[in-house]
């Protein structure tokens, strides 16, 4: 492989694109020091995520060393019958479900770990393994108080009774913010840095939310069109964001400890 054209960082990682010796252009990944469990889980969860063939996602070339290297894909706009179609797929991919709530694998999100282990519910997997983790290491590193954690705390003995009904596993993304859904040139949806595991549908949506994916309301209606929500869906995406605003705050600080805070207060009113 020949590295050909630097495409800048991101936090600890330098990225590339690459020209394997057959002519096929690559996307590499790399990082300095004990990088290789976050790239490990990066490719398990990219594999998970292929096999029911619902989403694309890039394929994994190869793995290992501080490196990961993936299918390129060229990039194009995103249309309003790729978000459609996108819809479809992603409740198709829900639907291909998972064996419990968690991953076989340890899991990551950013360059934190995450614990994978199962839980025998989403609420106890979500508070447990998702929620409070981050909270506390955002408290260790200076980024909430001790009252910060209290009302996250508050809003996560709420999860149980303002969840839903319950639903089994689904196979999610994880991490399904705009910037790891891309559109292809050819005009669909690829999937990219998953924080994959078996978890709730609506985490997923409740993701692409957060920072305004495009054509939002298309993809959510061709979702929904595909695989109805249960009532009150809405209401629970500042629920489903507790886990990732927390993990905002532990990468970035104060700057999303507001965010979180309103989170946590619009659990509470449910």
């Amino acid at each position: 492989m020949r590295i050909t054209r630097d495409l800048g960082d991101g936090h600890a990682w330098t990225l590339h694109e690459g020209l394997l010796d057959d002519g096929r252009r690559v996307f590499v990944k790399q990082g300095a020091g004990d990088v290789a469990a976050v790239l490990d889980s990066e490719a398990a969860g990219l594999r998970w995520l292929a096999e029911p063939r619902a989403v694309a996602v890039p394929e994994v070339i190869a793995v290992g060393g501080g490196t990961l290297v993936l299918e390129w894909i060229d990039t194009g706009p995103a249309t309003a019958a790729a978000a459609e179609r996108f819809g479809r797929d992603l409740a198709a991919l829900h639907a291909a479900g998972a064996d419990a709530f968690g991953a076989p694998w340890p899991g990551h999100i950013a360059e934190l770990p995450m614990d994978n282990d199962p839980a025998p519910d989403w609420p106890s997997f979500y508070v447990s393994r998702r929620v409070l983790p981050f909270v506390r290491l955002a408290r260790d590193r200076g980024a909430l108080s001790a009252a910060d954690v209290a009302l996250v705390e508050e809003a996560c003995d709420r999860v149980a009774e303002v969840a839903g009904p319950p639903e089994p596993p689904s196979r999610i993304h994880g991490d399904l913010w705009s910037g790891n859904l891309l559109w292809s040139h050819g005009g669909g949806a690829v999937l990219v840095d998953p924080a994959a595991h078996g978890g709730h549908r609506e985490t997923d949506l409740a993701m692409l939310a957060l920072f305004g994916a495009p054509r939002l309301d298309t993809i959510l209606g061709a979702y929904r069109e595909a695989a109805p929500l249960a009532a009150g869906w809405r209401e629970r995406v500042p629920l489903h964001q507790l886990h990732p605003l927390a993990v905002h705050v532990c990468l970035f600080g104060e700057a999303y400890r507001g965010s979180l805070l309103t989170a946590a207060g619009d659990v509470l009113a449910l």
